[in-house]
Order: structure tokens, then C-alpha cells, then sequence
């Protein structure tokens, strides 16, 4: 009956809620972490000296490119870890709350895809500059949260067998400190660019060279934050 697709889809929705909101999560957390690792592989060909300086910003071209699907990927995992938290009993706050995040995940993901459109344009400071403040404000509300619950003071539970969530969110905020960095740096390909673009300028190139070294060993760690945050949520080992 065409009149029975509607109910039957929320009854669907409603019926596998927890399995389609895991296989999200599990989308989300694959964009996250191969997308990190794409930028991390298209870095060496941007600060190759080598290469003909247009075919280097090709290269950071597709490095942004590469991110906006792992910035997607990370952002998204917040409602969905949220939502999932609340179905298994470890995050009390459903209702208004679980609306509530959903619609700064909106937000949120709308700021994230405006700054990538205006990239090269006056605009991508601005726009980029709510994304950075939106995790100046998340990233201790989350290291809050999670050290407080893994204390015993809430808003998590946190008895027998439930340390594991606020143990996520800790690794998942540490993730995004160190997200926030690498971010800095690829704002800094921004403005070093133009100058190279001017002519041959060694003491650019050799900032450059630092600043890729420097995120390059903080991507190690990266790695080891997300693979944990993962580990925590499939295997829920305390």
C-alpha cells in the first residue's frame, strides 16, 4: 500500500535504530581516520621543493579536499556517540538533549562545508574561524565530562562495565586537541603559498618544512588516539 511507506520506514528506523546508528558511527570513524591519512601522505608532495610550485598547491588542493571528508567524519561522530550512549545507558540525557545535539551537528557541519567552499577567498578566515572556536569550546566540555565521570561525578555512567564510554570521549577529545593542530598547520599552507608564489623564498620553504615536520610526528599520535577512541567503543573492554 503506497500509503504504508512512511510507517513502515519509521517502524523500520525505529526497530534497527542502535544497528544503523553503529553502522554510521563505523562509516564516520573510516572517513576519519583514511582521511587523515590521505592528508598525511598528500603533505609530502606540498612541501616538495621539487615540484613545480603549481603543481604543490594541486597537491594541497586535493589535501583539502581529502579533509573535508574527515572533518565530516569527526563532527558527525559526536551526535551519533551521544545517541548511541543514551540507547545503551551510559548517557542519561535523551529527549531535548539528543535534539538538541543533532541540530549543532547541522550547524556545525553546515560552518564546516561553508569554510571549505570559501577557501581561497577572503570569507575562509571567518568561516574557518567559527570551525576553530567551535572546538575551543567542545574540547573542554568533552576533557570535562569524561574526567569527571571516570571519578564518579557524572553526567556519565560510569559503574561496572560502563568506564569504557567516558574513556572514549577522553581519547576522542584528546584526538580533537590534536586535530586542532593540524588544522593550524594547513590554515598556514594558506598564507605561505602566496609568498612562494611571488618567487624562490628559502626561509618560507624551510618554515614550511618545519611546520609539515612537526604535524607529520603529532599524526602518529593522531593515529593512536583514534584506533583507542575505536578500540574503547567496539571491544568496551572495562
Amino acid at each position: 500500500m503506497p500509503g504504508s511507506v512512511g510507517p513502515d520506514m519509521w517502524e523500520f528506523v525505529s526497530t534497527y535504530q542502535l544497528p544503523i546508528l553503529r553502522w554510521l558511527h563505523i562509516v564516520a570513524m573510516v572517513y576519519w581516520l583514511g582521511g587523515e591519512w590521505g592528508v598525511f601522505q598528500t603533505s609530502y608532495k606540498v612541501v616538495n621543493r621539487a615540484l613545480p610550485l603549481d603543481e604543490r598547491r594541486r597537491h594541497m588542493e586535493t589535501a583539502y579536499r581529502i579533509d573535508i571528508l574527515a572533518r565530516t567524519g569527526i563532527i558527525s561522530l559526536l551526535p551519533l556517540g551521544l545517541h548511541m550512549g543514551h540507547l545503551w545507558g551510559v548517557q542519561p540525557w535523551g529527549g531535548a538533549f539528543l535534539w538538541g545535539v543533532w541540530i549543532l551537528w547541522a550547524a556545525l557541519m553546515f560552518v564546516t562545508w561553508r569554510a571549505f567552499f570559501a577557501r581561497g577567498t577572503p570569507a575562509f578566515a571567518f568561516w574557518s574561524g567559527i570551525e576553530d572556536w567551535s572546538r575551543y569550546i567542545l574540547i573542554p566540555v568533552l576533557l570535562v565530562a569524561a574526567t569527571g565521570s571516570l571519578l564518579g561525578l557524572g553526567p556519565f555512567e560510569a559503574g561496572p562495565m560502563q568506564k569504557w564510554y567516558s574513556a572514549k570521549v577522553l581519547t576522542y577529545g584528546l584526538a580533537l586537541i590534536i586535530g586542532v593542530v593540524l588544522r593550524l598547520v594547513m590554515h598556514e599552507w594558506q598564507k605561505l603559498f602566496p609568498v612562494l608564489a611571488e618567487g624562490p623564498n628559502p626561509a618560507i620553504e624551510a618554515r614550511l618544512d618545519s611546520s609539515i615536520a612537526n604535524a607529520r610526528r603529532l599524526a602518529y599520535l593522531y593515529w593512536v588516539l583514534i584506533l583507542t577512541t575505536a578500540f574503547f567503543g567496539a571491544v568496551k573492554p572495562f
